[in-house]
């Protein structure tokens, strides 16, 4: 089994080994983390163009070394200022695909301008150029795409700019096949030269609008126009000595410290890591925090999110004091997986964490015209029940999935971390951390471990236990006797999603993990 790499001076993890090797690139030209971070994100927009893309959204968590601050930027877009419940009269929800479901306006590129322009060192176009040399020039098509392709194919087949770019003769390409985005490269040349108005006001916006106006969807220009992400503080709590950051709502990231604030009432040191006690534990405390982030959680634009209280350690411990033996019946509701996070941290000391996503797998599937740009379909989690904290009305963020972690001592990045899927990134996040911090793993054999996901994702109408088979017999045993729905699945299922972690331990290295589950690579030095 593979082991942490280790740097002495900086490192940067990420779900794709050439997004990492360009982040590596742009630090050796004397670029800072924050420019790093941009160039592994467009990097992922073009060689991971299934989890994450230009028509997709971000959220950051940066750690500044020269002010010592510590920052979130939403990168998420608001629903149109014409999309209304009225468009989806006498429907149950909101259409999971097509143009219906493209009702946001895509925050990335928006948080590219804003990193940038906050901390970084070199020009866009400068970070932009290993994006655009794979679009251009072509990559070797990973497993995982294929994969995902083939799973999807009947409905990208039906996609005319879709099926074009992303099947072969409406088959599924092959891994390791050079996979060209001739178009892609040529939006990402624009923003290159043009910045971040070619997007939201320029050529790309009218050509995007155009187009998704005249196949059924009311995003306008003026939604491009009116977009602004926001930096805002990030949400903490503490653990075990460890401060650990979130990016606030409409991220879910206040749940992964919910879960910890539970967590903390346990003593670890007499849980045996992968026995019963310790997965039901986990499981056990994730939902209580589930059942507390569906109930509130939307954009705090349009309603109240009570933190104070939800992150009250006096809260945590009634609810720890709730968890028994027997599992808890929740409901969840299925939420998209394809997501792909990444972190870089410098030798000056600065670190970023971020987390990128287009909702489902390839989003929308609807690619806007000529421009390459496959669309998001995080709008079709917004209600369409009135009353519901999530309900539809424009110009609105939904409740997003996307929450990059970072935990901190004494004032300084400790661990970097987060992964892919949905419902599964708290899961995947409490795992991690408990793994380094009550365990003392180091982040590559926390990542390692056998992993669950509870729950309904993926998209799918299924909500149960999803075990990885190398979970011992008798542990699933006795989760299923304490009641939980347990299915048994692959050694290191892709289910699990892709995490990746960075830790800079007592000696100043960087240790670098990522998911053997996915395509990653830790490149530093």
């Amino acid at each position: 089994m593979n082991t942490s790499t280790i740097g002495t001076k900086q490192m940067v993890v990420s779900p794709h080994y050439l997004a990492s090797q360009a982040g590596a690139g742009i630090l050796e030209k004397g670029g800072n983390a924050f420019d790093a971070a941009v160039a592994v994100s467009a990097c992922l927009a073009v060689v991971y163009p299934h989890m994450t893309g230009l028509g997709g959204d971000s959220f950051w968590l940066t750690y500044h070394k020269e002010t010592g601050r510590i920052k979130a930027y939403n990168g998420s877009g608001r629903s149109g200022k014409h999309v209304t419940r009225d468009l989806y009269r006498g429907r149950e929800a909101i259409p999971l695909r097509g143009t219906e479901s493209a009702i946001t306006v895509p925050g990335m590129a928006d948080s590219w301008d804003a990193v940038l322009s906050a901390y970084g060192r070199l020009s866009l176009a400068e970070v932009l150029k290993p994006a655009l040399d794979y679009a251009a020039n072509g990559f070797p098509v990973s497993a995982d795409q294929c994969a995902h392709t083939e799973r999807n194919l009947a409905l990208l087949a039906s996609m005319p700019y879709t099926s074009a770019i992303f099947t072969r003769n409406k088959k599924a390409p092959m891994p390791g096949e050079r996979f060209v985005q001739k178009d892609l490269a040529a939006s990402l040349e624009q923003l290159a030269e043009k910045g971040r108005s070619a997007f939201y006001e320029g050529d790309l916006a009218q050509r995007i609008t155009s187009f998704l106006q005249n196949n059924g969807s009311r995003l306008t220009l003026d939604d491009f126009k009116a977009h602004r992400g926001e930096w805002t503080n990030p949400v903490s709590s503490d653990y075990r000595g460890c401060k650990i950051y979130q990016a606030p709502p409409n991220s879910q990231g206040f749940t992964g410290l919910m879960t910890l604030n539970i967590l903390e009432n346990y003593d670890f040191s007499q849980i045996e890591h992968g026995s019963f006690d310790y997965y039901h534990l986990l499981i056990e405390a994730l939902k209580k925090s589930f059942l507390h982030r569906n109930e509130v959680l939307t954009d705090p634009a349009f309603s109240h999110i009570p933190l104070d209280r939800l992150l009250d350690k006096r809260y945590a411990k009634q609810l720890a004091e709730e968890i028994g033996n027997v599992a808890a019946p929740a409901v969840s509701r299925p939420v998209g997986s394809d997501t792909a996070y990444a972190a870089v941290a410098d030798a000056e000391g600065n670190a970023v964490s971020f987390i990128q996503s287009l909702y489902f797998e390839f989003g929308s599937a609807v690619t806007a015209g000529e421009t390459g740009i496959l669309l998001q379909n995080r709008g079709s989690f917004f209600s369409l029940d009135e009353s519901h904290v999530n309900t539809l009305e424009p110009g609105k963020r939904t409740f997003h999935t996307l929450m990059p972690a970072m935990a901190c001592k004494e004032g300084k990045p400790h661990i970097l971390y987060g992964t892919q899927g949905g419902e599964g990134q708290p899961q995947t996040q409490t795992a991690m951390i408990t793994r380094i911090i009550d365990y003392k793993m180091d982040p590559q054999q926390a990542i390692n471990e056998p992993r669950w996901v509870w729950g309904r994702t993926w998209g799918e109408e299924y909500e149960g236990l999803r075990v990885e088979s190398r979970i011992s017999p008798e542990t699933r045993e006795a989760l299923r006797q304490s009641g939980h729905r347990v299915e048994t699945v692959g050694d290191f299922d892709g289910l699990m999603g892709h995490a990746a972690a960075i830790v800079i331990d007592e000696e100043g290295f960087l240790q670098g993990g990522t998911d053997p589950r996915g395509d990653g690579a830790a490149a530093g030095v």
